[in-house]
């Protein structure tokens, strides 16, 4: 059980039976009355925001999550094959919960899924994932004096802005939490 002193942004909970993330938590002490703790919680299943305030001194579950790490396989008509990285057993995680991973999944590329009481809730990336441009514009000799920038399409379909002087085929650094290019890949 966790209580509402320890919630902070980022904590997993269980409310009314499903699992929640802490979005946002602000604890509020009024001159009269008792103290409270502002919430906002994004369900772990569909994504919903709700906001609720809990009295202090209050309780809530920890969820039954679990962390595995596994590799990305392939596409299937209806979704996506993941493998264990442990004991090599593979799982098949529907497209629709996937959508924010897909501009940077890429086959053999290790991930963190979350499981919620054995079912597969969501997939967690590295930070930054190596991925070659299949398409970009040539650049344009002396345009650079701004530090100019071109959109280039990456092997998974996401176009991102990169320098003039990148070039199709090289391997880039993509930043997963922004989508930004962040340098040109080196290892």
């Amino acid at each position: 059980m966790y209580s509402t002193q320890e919630f902070r942004k980022g904590l997993k909970v269980e409310i009314d039976g499903e699992p929640y993330i802490i979005v946002e938590a602000i604890h509020v002490k009024p001159g009269k009355g008792v103290a409270f703790v502002k919430t906002k919680y994004k369900s772990l299943r569909d994504g919903r925001v709700l906001q609720k305030n809990f009295r202090s001194g209050d309780k809530v579950s920890k969820p039954d999550l679990e962390e595995r790490g596994m590799q990305y396989l392939y596409l299937t008509g209806t979704g996506y094959v993941f493998m264990d990285t442990t004991n090599y057993d593979q799982i098949e995680i529907p497209t629709e919960a996937l959508e924010d991973v897909l501009p940077y999944l890429k086959e053999q590329l290790e991930v963190t899924v979350l499981f919620y009481q054995g079912a597969a809730l969501s997939v967690d990336l590295p930070n930054f994932v190596p991925l070659a441009v299949a398409e970009t514009g040539p650049g344009v000799k002396g345009d650079t004096a701004q530090g100019g920038t071109k959109p280039a399409t990456l092997e998974t379909g996401h176009v991102v802005q990169v320098p003039l002087y990148i070039e199709e085929g090289e391997v880039l650094r993509i930043d997963t939490r922004t989508g930004d290019y962040v340098e040109r890949f080196k290892g």
